[in-house]
């Protein structure tokens, strides 16, 4: 009896280290699917996957913040978990000189500004620029250039669907050897 109950118990834990050593983590210059929902702080979500559309990018390329990256490459596929990102690992801290008050006169008479929404604005080289707008008041408007997400902690709740290890499909077959072993040090 004694040692069908050992027999059992060795069975049991060899059968997890075989899975933990069956599931893929993600490396450098592989292509994860995952799912997520982001929050903030008091449970507002801000962002997440369409149930029928996951999130695919490829590790390494600074297509996601660095924390949530970081949380994939300590993850093992189909494994889920909940990860707080503080604003360094995120979109940093808010910038105080991010923030202008400007006179309403400089602006477009017939501009409507709301506080809460966003000024679209085309810069001299052609790109746009979102401001927040903080404040309005008859003399002043107050803009934010800050991203939204800046000095925020972001909660994160991701399934790793899938790693695939294969390199990129768009490289040539030259540089994805290259890229497969990782970054030159």
């Amino acid at each position: 009896m004694q040692c069908a109950v050992f027999f059992c118990f060795f069975f049991v834990k060899l059968l997890l280290i075989l899975k933990e050593t069956t599931m893929t983590r993600p490396a450098h210059n592989n292509t994860v699917t995952v799912k997520y929902t982001g929050t903030l702080a008091d449970g507002t979500v801000f962002d997440a996957s369409p149930d029928d559309s996951p999130l695919i990018f490829i590790i390494g390329r600074e297509e996601v913040i660095k924390g949530f990256e970081a949380a994939l490459l300590e993850m093992s596929e189909g494994e889920k978990k909940i990860v707080v990102i503080e604003p360094d690992q995120a979109y940093g801290a808010s910038n105080p000189d991010l923030v202008e008050e400007i006179q309403r006169a400089e602006l477009p008479a017939d501009l409507k500004l709301t506080a809460g929404e966003q000024l679209e604005v085309t810069q001299a080289d052609g790109s746009i620029l979102l401001l927040m707008v903080v404040k309005v008041t008859d003399e002043t408007v107050t803009l934010d250039a800050n991203h939204p997400l800046a000095g925020k902690a972001l909660t994160f709740d991701i399934e790793l669907l899938e790693v695939d290890t294969e390199p990129p499909k768009e490289l040539p077959p030259f540089f994805a050897g290259a890229l497969a072993a990782g970054p030159m040090r």
